[in-house]
């Protein structure tokens, strides 16, 4: 009898893969009103979570919404190919999903400034005060996490039966990646993957990912 092909999801991260720079980051350089930096040498080292770090590291910012989308706005570039890997992935029938450690206040706008405002995102959920932004993650349960949340929805994803391709480009993101069934990497995730022998696909601008794809199901990607 033969086996049941499964559906397949995308889960892609959003700084530094659909966007060229990590938006965040550009954020906390700009706006935080403290060593930021020093939270995220610390991260970095594993000393504290990630929830941890964006928590402590946005309460340094003291910037309503409406400055940090329109500084957003004037410096944010998206990675080319973007929306033909949206285009490719409706075409096929793939369910494209973004789950980020970044704020879901400025990839909800991007998403919308680019026209698609339909894609459903996972990231920090976002408050404005100004004592400073508060940054909470929310996990499948409804819970709030301080650390793998990528993981946590991965794992969803999973339980769920689809077959997973991971798009991603940070050190955060290996570990969730280690769970799909394929890795398209670049940047630090690329090299993570390969200190770690672990298989993927290596990208710069996403229509590659387009490539890959059509050689994963062994199709024309025309």
């Amino acid at each position: 009898m033969s086996q049941q092909v499964k559906q397949t999801l995308v889960q892609c991260d959003f700084d530094g893969t659909i966007t060229h720079a990590d938006v965040s980051y550009m954020v906390l350089d700009t706006f935080a009103d403290g060593g930021w930096r020093k939270l995220l040498a610390e991260y970095r080292a594993g000393r504290i979570t990630v929830g941890e770090f964006n928590t402590r590291a946005f309460a340094m910012v003291k910037a309503d919404e409406k400055t940090l989308l329109d500084f957003i706005k004037s410096k944010l570039e998206v990675r080319a190919g973007f929306s033909q890997l949206l285009d490719y992935c409706q075409h096929r029938g793939f369910k494209f999903v973004i789950v980020s450690n970044g704020l879901d206040f400025y990839i909800e706008d991007v998403l919308k400034e680019l026209g698609v405002p339909d894609i459903e995102v996972f990231a920090a959920r976002t408050e404005f005060d100004p004592a400073g932004v508060r940054v909470r993650y929310i996990g499948p349960d409804g819970n709030q996490l301080q650390s793998d949340f990528k993981e946590a929805y991965i794992r969803l994803f999973l339980s769920q039966g689809y077959r997973i391709i991971y798009i991603g480009n940070g050190v955060s993101d290996l570990s969730p990646a280690r769970q799909a069934h394929h890795i398209f990497a670049t940047d630090d995730l690329l090299d993570s993957c390969r200190q770690a022998r672990v298989d993927c696909t290596p990208f710069q601008d996403l229509a590659d990912i387009i490539k890959g794809m059509a050689l994963l199901d062994g199709i024309s990607s025309s």
